[in-house]
Order: structure tokens, then sequence, then C-alpha cells
């Protein structure tokens, strides 16, 4: 039986770690092989939980997976098949001054997370985790695919394929949003709509959308059903829509912040950084009185993030079985598909992933770009579909996006100031010389030690 072993990085997180191994201990492919999974993060308490907590999933699911936890990524990267990450420091906290800070400025970016001013931090915090991750793996498992979810994706991506030797996938569950919305609008199941997207990660397009049964080209239906659909909140998706001629992945939190013209129309953070937050301070993830992404009555991420926490800790106590769906539900997350598409040649086509464009997957982007495409999936590897060119509009805002990516990476690899000033101006957001220089000094200021220190 083939050995597996399996690195899951940053598997203290609730969400990220707690549904990678509910999908790897349940996969009936991955039963045929001999599989060790290594959970691996800082925070000994949130590992200690996930440990007993995957013990308890291995028992539920009758998995035969051997599981270990450490402190010590070293020891869970050696030898390693594959590589799963989703690593961050304080991210809430950051996340809350990558939005206040800019905006504090003057500069009207929409949630700071990917995109503005406040991405351009994150980004580096993330490549200051991220890359010296992959230059381990250079060293202890030179093979292995990393399955990337850390943030911001393409830009994470960007920065290890120019500066690592590892092959990697950024995946994220954009395009699953973007079905599921789809099958709202056309109020068709989701199985039966065949969906090619292609552009960035939180920034990608639907090229094309076909009914499966018939092969039938849905866009006319889509147009026709959206004119009477309730966008709730969500007054951006349908604009961009009308403007550009193709439907944005539908979160406009997430569209918004690569544009400098939508920050009126999407949904903006009050509070806690993420979202139009409408609650009393203290508040629990239980009072889902929150507006987010367009859609009503949904918590705030870091909320969200703490309920999964108190869900794991009622297993662990008793109050709640495994074998309750709000705890042992698949997290629908490709990361283990690809991995059994892989290991068993199965030829898949999967819905999205974050890619490099070589041989001009999408004609109209560099080619060094990473890019949001379907993924044909083998025992070759992973190989992104090619779909073609973008209309001339949406591939000027991505190009734009794609070489802020490329000063973000030089500014982290060369530790240049100048180069991340750059970066700063070259963003749509940004719309004056000196208060994005008194900006990024203090950010520089707030975030220092988890930034790389830039000259």
């Amino acid at each position: 039986m083939k050995k597996l072993k399996v690195a899951v990085i940053g598997a203290g997180s609730a969400d990220f770690g707690g549904g990678m191994v509910v999908d790897l201990v349940s996969s009936e492919e991955l039963r045929e092989r001999d599989l060790e999974i290594v959970l691996v993060d800082i925070d000994r308490e949130a590992l200690d939980r996930m440990y007993k907590f995957s013990g308890l999933l291995k028992e539920h699911f009758k998995s035969k997976a051997q599981i270990k936890a450490t402190t010590d990524r070293l020891e869970a990267l050696e030898g390693a098949s594959y590589v799963m990450t989703s690593v961050a420091r304080k991210r809430y906290d950051f996340w809350q001054k990558d939005y206040f800070i800019p905006a504090a400025y003057g500069f009207k970016n929409v949630q700071g997370e990917n995109g503005g001013p406040g991405g351009a931090f994150h980004t580096l915090r993330s490549l200051n985790l991220m890359i010296p991750i992959c230059k381990d793996m250079e060293k202890l498992c030179p093979d292995a695919l990393l399955l990337n979810f850390t943030n911001p994706e393409s830009r994470v991506c960007m920065g290890v394929s120019k500066l690592t030797r590892i092959r990697s996938v950024g995946l994220c569950h954009g395009p699953m949003i973007t079905l599921y919305g789809l099958g709202k609008i056309l109020n068709m199941p989701e199985d039966e709509i065949e969906l090619t997207v292609g552009g960035l990660n939180h920034f990608h397009w639907i090229l094309k959308i076909v009914n499966k049964k018939n092969g039938e080209d849905l866009y006319p239906e889509l147009e026709k059903n959206s004119a009477i659909f309730n966008w709730d909140q969500n007054k951006l998706t349908p604009a961009l829509y009308k403007i550009f001629g193709l439907f944005p992945f539908p979160s406009p939190g997430h569209t918004a912040q690569f544009m400098n013209f939508s920050h009126d129309m999407a949904n903006l953070p009050v509070e806690a950084g993420v979202g139009e937050v409408a609650r009393r301070l203290n508040a629990t993830a239980e009072e889902n009185i929150y507006v987010l992404e367009g859609i009503s009555n949904m918590p705030s991420y870091d909320l969200w993030s703490m309920g999964k926490v108190e869900k794991i800790k009622k297993v662990l106590n008793g109050e709640i079985p495994v074998s309750s769906e709000e705890v042992s539900k698949k997290s629908g997350e490709l990361a283990v598909p690809i991995m059994c598409d892989i290991e068993f040649d199965l030829k898949k086509r999967e819905l999205g992933g974050n890619v490099l464009n070589e041989g001009f997957v999408i004609e109209n982007l560099p080619e060094d770009a990473i890019v949001e495409v379907p993924l044909i999936v083998s025992s070759e590897g992973v190989r992104p579909e090619k779909v073609g060119a973008l209309p001339t509009a949406i591939a000027g805002m991505c190009s734009t996006q794609i070489y802020i990516q490329k000063l973000l990476v030089e500014a982290y690899e060369k530790k240049s100031r100048k180069a991340l000033f750059q970066a700063l101006l070259v963003d749509p957001v940004i719309d004056h010389i000196d208060r994005a220089r008194k900006m990024m000094d203090v950010m520089l200021k707030v975030e220092e030690g988890y930034l790389p220190e830039l000259q």
C-alpha cells in the first residue's frame, strides 16, 4: 500500500484544520493509501484541541489514518507528499488595522483584505510566513505539492512561484460560491451547471455557463433572471455585469477591493473590518444580526470563526455528537479531491484553482501571472484549462493587479520600501502621494515584527 504523508500547517484553525481533517479521514479513495496526517500549529492550545477532535473524527469515519500533531513544521514536512497551508498571525487584529488606518488617511478601500492598501500589507505579512515554509519544503519535501489557502491567494502564489521551486495550487471556495449563486439565480441544481471562470482570485468572471444535460448556453437565462433576482444588499454584482458584460465573482466586498469606483456600492466595514456590522459590542456568533458580503443575517468572519471553535469544544465536552453534520460535514474545498485526482489518475475537471498562466491560459494576461481558472487533474499533475481572452476592460483591471502583485513580491524579496510605495501608488484606491507615504509609514510601524524589514 502506497504511503501518503499530508502536512496540514495552520491546523489549529477550527475551520481550516477541522475541514481538512474531515475531508481526509472521510475520503473513500484515500482508504487505499497508508495515510499519515500531521497537524501543525504554533498555538499549542488550538493544536491540542484539533488533535483531540481529529481522533474523534477518525473513529467516527472508521479511518485507519495515522494522525500526529506537532508545533515543529520541519518534523511534519520531512517526506511529505502534500502540504496544506492556511497561516496567519493575529489575523483579525491586523485585518482591522489594514482597513481602518488607510481609511483614516482618506483612502476608500473596501475590506482591506486582498486588494487596496490593506491588501498590500496583508500580502507582506503572508509572504513573511509562507516563503520560509516553502524554503523548508525545498529541503525536506521538494517534490510535494503545496495546496495553499493562505490569503491574499494570488499574491502568495505569485511569491511562491517567483521565489521558490515549489509546485503550488492556490485554493479558494470562491468558484464554489459563484456556482452556488448561479444555482440560486437560475433556479437550477448546481450539479446541472457547467461553469467556466477566468480572472484572478476574488476577481474572477463567469466566462461560460452551460446546462450539462443538453449543452444549452445559460447566459441568456442568467441575464433574464438576474433582472428579477433579489440581490439583497448586493448592488455591485448586477451593476458590474451591465457595465462589463460578464458576471463577476458575486461577493461585492471582494470584487470591490480591486476598483476605485465601487466603494459606495459595496458593504463597508464599520467595526470588525469585514462587512457592514450592525451589532452591539461583545456580541456572540449566535447573534446573527450582521450584514456580510451583501447577504443579510450573516455573521462577520471573526465571530463565525469563534463559533466554529465553540462547536468543537462542545464536541470534546460531549455536548454535541461528533456525528452531527455541523461538525463532521465535508468542507467542500478542493484540496482532497485534487489529491485523489492525482493519486488515482482520475483526470477530473475541478471548478477552479490559482495557477501560473503558463502557456497563456488566459490569452491577454501576462504569462507569469497567477490566474483562477478550471483545472484538469490527473497523475500527471494539475493542468489549467485554457479559457481564451478576457474582455479588454476586464483584462485591464486584472493586469493592474498583476503588476501590483509583482511589485509586492519584489518588496518582500529585496526588502524594498520603494517597491512597496510603488505598489501602493499603482493601486486604483490610492489617490494622493503624501497621504499614501504617511499611511505607509504608520502601517510599517504598527505592524513591525510581522512584516519583512524594509529598507
